[in-house]
């Protein structure tokens, strides 16, 4: 089952032009997938049959994963089947009889203004590192791109005269503007300090590590946990919170929601619609507080 699943992941690469990280969480969840298979003595794609199937599911599920794992893994066996089904490789698509649960929509988690505010204001030395970490987070908020967007920036990507950057996702583009307080920070590090973290003058990565290298998800995902302790905001941050506040701040003063999802790079909308919800939700607590006959 390994030459297959290689030959699926190639197929998404050169194919369907898929991220790197999609790749990865494919792989990661069919090579799982086929050690179930050989613990149970089956090695070859045409020996499994559906019960194989539905017995991975329930071995998942015994094992306590979320509602969201679950989706997924089987997401990803249904897409390896229709590829191997297209492929000539096996007739009959056995994943059909894979039901998702269901999952409860969760409201992301988000910083308050104020919260906002105390983490960007908290790297405020004149130290390479706060220069370039204070960049970061108001880069990240100010545009509420991806983390994984965040470090793969190039220089070239950002225009500086027009306040905007370029952020590419596969084959598509799109144009994001950025404020004023981003661009002096931005700005200060480009103009003080990006030139002394390099260690390759030629180097085209706009944010680095201070070993001189392209920062990874790791190092940011460090990064702005520390940050976030210093400004003693309490609640669970990650790199996706500045995202989601990003979309949340705007759509509550008023932006409409096609612009957001432009921003965000949603390919549907109502993947953006959830922040219009959260803003309904904030009415609704302040009616209930306020309104004399609540």
């Amino acid at each position: 089952m390994e030459k297959e699943i290689q030959s699926f992941i190639t197929y998404l690469h050169n194919i369907k032009k898929t991220s790197q990280n999609t790749e990865l969480s494919y792989q990661r969840d069919l090579t799982k997938f086929r050690r179930y298979a050989e613990e149970n003595g089956i090695s070859d794609i045409q020996g499994i049959e559906w019960q194989h199937l539905n017995g991975y599911i329930d071995s998942l599920k015994a094992q306590n994963f979320k509602a969201a794992t679950i989706s997924r893994n089987i997401a990803s066996i249904k897409a390896f089947y229709h590829y191997l089904v297209k492929l000539g490789v096996i007739t009959d698509d056995i994943s059909v009889s894979l039901k998702a649960p269901k999952i409860e929509k969760k409201m992301p988690g988000i910083l308050t203004a104020q919260e906002i505010s105390d983490l960007l204001e908290t790297p405020k030395g004149d130290s390479d590192k706060e220069i370039r970490d204070k960049a970061m987070l108001e880069l990240l908020y100010a545009t509420g791109i991806r983390v994984s967007e965040l470090i793969t920036l190039k220089v070239s990507d950002v225009n500086m005269q027009m306040s905007f950057l370029i952020c590419r996702d596969n084959d598509r583009e799109r144009m994001i503007p950025f404020g004023h307080q981003a661009r002096a920070a931005l700005l200060r590090y480009m103009e003080c300090v990006r030139e002394r973290m390099l260690t390759d003058e030629n180097s085209d990565v706009l944010f680095v590590n201070c070993s001189g290298q392209a920062m990874s998800r790791q190092g940011f995902w460090k990064l702005i946990k520390h940050y976030a302790r210093k400004a003693n905001i309490t609640g669970e941050i990650t790199p996706h919170t500045l995202r989601h506040s990003f979309a949340a701040h705007l759509v509550e003063n008023g932006a409409d929601l096609k612009s957001v999802q432009e921003m965000l790079g949603h390919s549907d909308i109502s993947t953006t619609q959830i922040y219009a919800n959260m803003g309904q939700n904030h009415l609704r607590e302040i009616y209930t507080k306020a309104h004399p006959r609540r």
